[in-house]
């Protein structure tokens, strides 16, 4: 049997294409909120607080435009809620057995991409393992924080003479968060993400963003349901 410790250290190697990916993102997020107004206390706690990727950059949008700040509060809630769906979902392909006895913590940690490495490593046989879990977790959450404080330290003109990049980094969570999910893809699934993609663009084109996303997982989740 696999050691906790020799678990944790398993995690945290597999969190780091995630912390790769994660680091060049949060630092232009950390150059957006100090671009913004924000202190870098104040930049670095919205992530070590809310920890939620592309819905910081709409929070910066929000609270800088004079939003309230429950519309904002509440807006971020929608935007998140497929996270409910992450630990239910991982539980089930770990199986009956497994130990939840630190998800309070673990769970924390539960973002889009430690979600897809996390059932990728599951779909290939690995044993579900809470330290495994904390690991990938920890380093993910490690490169997000610091990649924050790094770009809040630089300053709001920090990319100013790199704009290429400034645009190009906002595809690299999306562009992640697809190569994950192509790793555990089969041909069983495909009807299903057929079914949650079509629903989400229509729902985006007619409705919105938000509404687009939250539709697009229910009509997935209800697909897989139904093939089960």
């Amino acid at each position: 049997m696999i050691s906790q410790r020799s678990a944790l250290l398993s995690g945290f190697s597999a969190s780091l294409p995630i912390a790769m990916g994660y680091f060049p993102i949060s630092f232009s997020f950390g150059v957006a909120a100090t671009q913004g107004g924000f202190s870098v206390i104040e930049a670095f706690s919205l992530s070590l607080i809310i920890y939620a990727g592309a819905s910081q950059f709409l929070a910066l949008a929000l609270l800088t435009s004079g939003a309230p700040l429950l519309v904002s509060a509440f807006t971020l809630i929608a935007m998140n809620l497929r996270h409910v769906l992450y630990g239910p979902a991982l539980m089930r392909e770990a199986g009956k057995d497994a130990s939840t006895r630190y998800a309070w913590a673990w769970a924390f940690g539960l973002t889009d991409e430690v979600f897809g490495q996390a059932l990728g490593a599951l779909s290939c046989g690995q044993r579900f393992s809470e330290p495994y879990m904390f690991g990938l977790g920890i380093g993910a959450y490690a490169s997000w924080l610091s990649g924050t404080a790094v770009g809040a330290f630089a300053g709001g003109g920090a990319l100013d003479a790199w704009p290429a990049i400034s645009a190009g980094l906002g595809f690299m969570l999306p562009a992640l968060f697809l190569a994950l999910l192509l790793s555990i893809l089969s041909r069983r699934q495909l009807p299903v993400i057929a079914v949650a993609g079509a629903v989400t663009v229509a729902a985006t084109l007619a409705i919105g963003g938000t509404s687009g996303i939250l539709l697009g997982m229910l009509a997935g989740a209800v697909t897989g349901v139904l093939r089960r």
